[in-house]
């Protein structure tokens, strides 16, 4: 008896926006927030989110209390390249302070500034991602990052 083959090579199956091993979408398995604080916050660099390994980007938000002239910069990089290295000021007199497809917004109160950090599209990293602040001004109370990531 004849058998029918098969006339779809595998090389023209088309891959599933699902992930085939674990059903979830491409990109955002395993969501998780990392946080990190500092209080007070002195001047200099302060790593807050060190992440290794291979992930995913999803957001970040970077909240600061306190402090005289906004000239606390929020840096992150990926993979050892700079993605964003921005202070609380340039945001303010860039315009930055409603949603926009550049990915980085400000938000502020009387006595809080939040940035946050959010791209169209996920960012992967291969080997790390690291959020810090370089704090450049005096009496800055308290800096409390949050970064939401997935793995691959």
């Amino acid at each position: 008896m004849a058998k029918k083959k098969s006339l779809v090579k595998k090389s023209l199956v088309k891959r599933s926006i699902l992930a085939p091993r674990t059903g979830c979408a491409l990109g955002v398995c395993n969501p998780e927030r990392t946080q990190g604080i500092r209080a007070p916050a002195p001047n200099g660099t302060h790593v807050l989110v060190e992440l290794k390994g291979d992930g995913v980007f999803l957001a970040a938000e970077v909240s600061k209390q306190g402090g005289t002239n906004d000239l606390t910069f929020v840096i992150m990089d990926i993979d050892g390249r700079n993605v964003t290295n921005l202070s609380f000021a340039a945001l303010a007199n860039q315009g930055l302070t409603q949603h926009n497809p550049y990915g980085l917004v400000l938000l502020q109160t009387i006595s809080l500034k939040t940035m946050t950090i959010g791209f169209p599209t996920p960012l992967r990293y291969r080997r790390s991602l690291t959020l810090s602040v370089d704090v450049n001004e005096p009496s800055v109370v308290q800096i409390l990052a949050n970064v939401i990531h997935g793995t691959a």
